[in-house]
């Protein structure tokens, strides 16, 4: 009998005769947020920038000029695009632009500038945004590699205000990459270091209509 087969026999014998379960409450608060679409994107723009992440908020005509001055800000030569972003999004960028293939090295992503994606949904209470692999957002490794990284949230469709609300929406067969903020750490003596595990700066477009 193998280690694995002992300790599965012991956890057998420990709960034979055992009542079952109780079924799990699920009469909790599945938002703390009022019932106001205004209100839930106010959190969300106030939870993003507590994360230190950069936002804006604009409409359909002023996306593609906030998306092609951020890069020109950053002076971003190269933007990795993912398929089915809206191409309108970029009419106005001028960096090099870069396809989201399967052959993309480690090493090829590092030397890209900026990366521009869309969503899944946004997190109002804990300021997250969520990406599913979706059209629109590519691999989740063109969002961890490249130092910059703009994404665009659709006001108010992609916007929910809890975890709760968000999992009822999200399909767990998905691979699901949750953001909140540029990546950080404190590990070493609680120094804030930005970049460690993925973008150094995150911009988050709140774009409505």
């Amino acid at each position: 009998m193998s280690s694995r087969d002992r300790i599965l026999a012991r956890v057998r014998a420990a709960v034979d005769g055992a009542p079952a379960a109780p079924a799990a409450t699920r009469d909790y608060l599945t938002s703390h947020t009022p019932d106001d679409p205004v209100a839930v994107l106010d959190l969300l723009h106030e939870n993003l920038a507590d994360y230190r992440a950069v936002v804006h908020r604009t409409d359909a005509a002023g996306v593609a000029p906030l998306i092609a001055a951020s890069l020109a800000a950053r002076e971003a030569r190269s933007v990795l695009v993912p398929d089915g972003l809206p191409p309108q999004w970029l009419s106005g960028v001028t960096s090099v632009r870069v396809d989201d293939t399967p052959r993309s090295t480690a090493a090829e992503l590092d030397r890209v500038d900026s990366v521009v994606t869309g969503c899944a949904l946004a997190i109002a209470e804990t300021g997250t945004i969520v990406l599913d692999a979706g059209p629109g957002q590519g691999r989740r490794r063109i969002t961890l590699v490249p130092d910059h990284h703009i994404c665009v949230v659709r006001v108010p469709d992609q916007v929910v205000a809890s975890v709760p609300q968000a999992m009822s929406r999200l399909d767990p067969r998905r691979p699901l990459t949750w953001i909140s903020g540029p990546s950080a750490t404190s590990d070493i003596e609680l120094d804030r270091v930005e970049g460690v595990h993925g973008p150094r700066t995150l911009e988050v477009i709140l774009l409505s209509g």
